[in-house]
């Protein structure tokens, strides 16, 4: 995983636990604001959380974390 990539994820999972809680679930999409102004960015994300991890479509922020934080 590409470091800009990973602190993408990073900051965005830290971001929704400090404003909901650590039970708070998030979707990949969360990762490129909602919106579509890096289609790389995006397919780069939605191969890491759909195919390498087969995800559903929302998980646990603190989940997340810890899958990047162990590659």
């Amino acid at each position: 995983m590409k470091k800009e990539l990973r602190d993408i994820i990073l900051t965005a999972c830290a971001e929704k636990i400090a404003k909901k809680g650590t039970g708070v679930g998030i979707s990949f999409y969360a990762f490129c604001k909602n919106k579509n102004d890096n289609p790389d960015l995006l397919m780069e994300i939605a191969r890491w959380w759909i195919k390498k991890h087969q995800l559903n479509h929302f998980e646990k922020a603190e989940k997340i974390q810890r899958l990047v934080q162990s590659e």
